[in-house]
């Protein structure tokens, strides 16, 4: 396991990283136990967003590090989702940064038969967070319907991406779903784990159609 201090808007934020968390299943290594440029694109994003007593839901949050820059930088309230082999790591990083009194980490996988249930117990959020997400098109379905169960009229989206030859597929999957996309923030950055590459990074706001 390594740990990586993340610096957004003053804050240092902790993130433990693992790299022995498998799909029970499949037996393959979960990226989502990693930290993934994205996250850090979407994270540094935020930095200028006002967030101010906001109720805010990462959804595939992975390690939560936008999530965890949403609890640092004012939201009232935050819920990290993901399946459950990544909710150990997820709960970690929330104790390692003392947010949790406003932060909960719950268990949502997009295609469960209890996602409306879900969305009824959380209620409707501000702010959905989303990095990396956009990668098949066909898990554009599940994601849409996660997004639907927890959206209100106030509701909007951020969601930051690699643009690789998936990513358009996967927006206008997710614009047939029922939601608008407009693209921001499209930069070209050094990865973290090979800074002599560099790659592509969006950040895009959603709205309901």
């Amino acid at each position: 396991m390594s740990t990586r201090s993340i610096e957004i808007a003053g804050h240092n934020i902790t993130i433990h990283e693992s790299a022995d968390t498998y799909d029970r299943t499949t037996g393959r290594a979960l990226t989502g136990s990693w930290l993934w440029d994205s996250a850090l694109h979407l994270a540094e994003w935020m930095a200028a967003a006002d967030l101010s007593g906001a109720t805010v839901l990462e959804l595939g949050a992975g390690l939560g590090l936008p999530g965890l820059a949403a609890a640092v930088l004012g939201s009232c309230r935050v819920v990290l989702t993901d399946t459950p082999p990544l909710l150990e790591g997820l709960r970690r990083n929330v104790e390692a940064n003392g947010v949790g009194e406003k932060v909960e980490v719950r268990e949502l996988r997009w295609e469960s038969d209890n996602v409306e249930e879900f969305g009824n117990e959380v209620g409707e959020v501000d702010v959905v967070l989303m990095s990396d997400l956009f990668y098949d098109p066909e898990e554009m379905g599940g994601l849409g319907r996660a997004m639907r169960a927890v959206w209100g009229d106030r509701t909007k989206g951020w969601a930051a991406s690699e643009v690789r030859d998936a990513t358009v597929d996967c927006l206008e999957a997710l614009k047939a779903e029922g939601f608008k996309v407009e693209e921001k923030s499209v930069v070209r950055r050094r990865l973290m784990r090979s800074p002599e590459e560099s790659a592509v990074f969006a950040v895009f706001i959603i709205y309901r159609d």
